[in-house]
């Protein structure tokens, strides 16, 4: 059944903001529990989103399979294994891969504390001393520092930073157990932006000169043992059966979110967070874990920017809109902005994939929740949540239920200049960014064709 533009629209209209999903009660304590804290990620969702989503739609069969295509920050991964679910997803983004694994992998802690003694025991020489001449005095590591980007690297780290980074990551990548090397990596991986000139209030890779860095190893000392609390938490929760096979039960890639890695009709439930039109550009927000964690991907940062969904360098031919509000938004935008029309149309045609492969894996009667928001872009009303509703039905599912809720608290700039559309600060801005947002909820049809 062909879905009705008009009264998708119509029904958005109505909808009121339910309080019940805005979770205004829960401060940075509630939001960052078990490894939710572990690494800062632009618009990440909270858990107790999640977590509510799995009270309304999971029924207790055991193991339920949860799957996120968009994983970003692991929010819904990590929360599906806390409890007790099987975990699949996908992120095309290196940073996202990483904290997503080490946000779901529950560490025995005492072994976990040992191992992070070994490591501290072996970087503490660096803290006493430092001269860098003269450290490690307990064994030869190496100081790894990629250097086929050495240029870039002293663009955002004075030279005493790099070294010491370059040698926390060689004994990083000298600890023979994967899952703790992964743990590290993300504590690595956080800190980079505090311990670079990188202005931590800006959404665009942009230098602060007049910042003062914190040192490297006490930011990553001081990191680490956050992430420790969290980790013992984690373990605490997850249960046993999970914990003794988690290969079992946690199947994340890095990858494109049109392929999941996962046979048809085999998930329960699909929680996910798109990127946004013309939002941010997730390769240049991460790139200095880019830089140092995937060196390799880093020498060319031009093509990987083009592996992202929602990104201003995809590909801009015309292109055949899916849906007759995606193709509205666009006609409006070429008015205004023939380029950003362009990147609309490869947006929506982008997504409209994202949506058939959710109806691939979805089992008969499995729910997908879409999670997303409406802007305005130089005058033009970008109706995300709207097309995604009409994108779901074209796909083959049932629109069963749109919630709409406010964002109290969410790291995500909420302002931007209503004319460029650019994000911006709060005393150059006139107008919201996303102030509430949707969450689209589809059914797989118990008879379906898929």
């Amino acid at each position: 059944m062909v879905p009705d533009a008009e009264e998708i629209i119509e029904l958005f209209r109505h909808i009121p903001v339910d309080p019940a999903w805005s979770f205004a009660e829960c401060g940075p304590r509630q939001t960052s529990k078990l490894t939710h804290g572990y690494h800062r990620y632009p618009a990440k969702f909270i858990p107790q989103l999640v977590e509510q989503l799995f009270d309304l739609y999971l029924d207790g069969q055991n193991p339920p399979h949860v799957n996120d295509l968009f994983m970003g920050s692991g929010t819904t991964i990590a929360c599906a294994i806390a409890r007790g679910c099987r975990a699949s997803g996908t992120d095309i983004n290196h940073a996202a891969e990483l904290i997503t694994r080490a946000k779901a992998t529950p560490i025995e802690p005492a072994y976990l504390t040992e191992r992070v003694q070994a490591v501290d025991m072996d970087l503490l020489a660096l803290d006493a001393s430092r001269t860098m001449p003269l450290w490690p005095p307990t064994q030869a590591l190496e100081c790894q520092v990629p250097q086929d980007n050495l240029d870039r690297i002293a663009f955002w780290f004075d030279a005493e930073t790099r070294d010491e980074l370059g040698y926390i990551l060689g004994r990083i990548t000298a600890e023979p157990d994967a899952r703790v090397r992964d743990f590290l990596k993300c504590c690595f991986s956080h800190i980079l932006k505090t311990v670079s000139c990188w202005d931590m209030g800006s959404t665009k890779p942009t230098r602060d000169r007049q910042k003062n860095p914190k040192r490297p190893l006490a930011a990553f000392r001081s990191h680490l043992k956050r992430m420790m609390r969290g980790n013992r938490s984690l373990w605490k929760t997850v249960p046993p059966a999970v914990r003794a096979d988690l290969d079992s039960y946690l199947n994340i890639q890095r990858s494109d979110a049109r392929t999941q890695p996962v046979p048809d009709a085999s998930v329960d439930l699909q929680i996910t967070s798109s990127p946004y039109v013309t939002s941010y550009e997730y390769a240049d927000l991460h790139q200095l874990t880019t830089l140092w964690l995937a060196p390799d991907t880093a020498r060319n940062l031009r093509e990987y920017r083009r592996e992202f969904i929602g990104t201003a360098t995809k590909r801009l031919d015309q292109l055949p809109m899916p849906g007759h509000i995606a193709h509205h938004i666009a006609q409006e935008m070429e008015a205004q902005d023939p380029r950003m029309a362009a990147e609309i149309r490869a947006y929506f045609a982008d997504m409209q994939e994202c949506f058939v492969e959710t109806a691939r894996i979805l089992k008969p009667g499995a729910r997908c929740c879409y999670v997303i928001g409406n802007t305005t872009l130089k005058g033009v009303d970008i109706l995300n949540a709207q097309a995604f509703a009409e994108g779901l039905q074209l796909a083959g599912l049932e629109l069963e239920r749109v919630i709409k809720r406010e964002i109290p608290v969410k790291i995500l700039p909420t302002v931007r200049d209503a004319a460029t559309g650019r994000f911006a600060s709060c005393d150059k801005a006139d107008a919201r960014a996303y102030p509430t947002e949707f969450i689209v909820v589809g059914r797989k049809p118990v008879t379906s064709n898929q």
